[in-house]
């Protein structure tokens, strides 16, 4: 939750201290150790999520075109459009 929200520390105060007030929630402790852990980690966690949600293929290159079937199994086929479209996908950052 605190990193899908990428809290700030209000808000993370805010939330550890409903964790705690809660039946079963965590104790001050743990409330502190995650306190500390996401002062000191938060911008590796919330640059590993971005990337994580990043495509690794790009979109290099769309082509398309119209064509016209000549044959078919069924004369109401012929003459019927079909697109074909081409995508080329390359790595991205090269």
């Amino acid at each position: 939750s605190i990193a899908s929200a990428d809290m700030d520390l209000n808000q993370l105060e805010a939330f550890l201290t409903a964790q705690t007030k809660k039946q079963g929630g965590i104790t001050a402790e743990q409330a502190a150790v995650l306190a500390k852990f996401w002062k000191n980690h938060r911008a590796k966690i919330h640059e590993s999520l971005i990337n994580q949600s990043c495509w690794d293929h790009v979109l290099r290159n769309i082509s398309w075109r119209v064509d016209l079937k000549a044959q078919s199994r069924h004369i109401e086929q012929i003459n019927t459009p079909v697109a074909i479209v081409e995508m080329e996908l390359g790595k991205k950052g090269q």
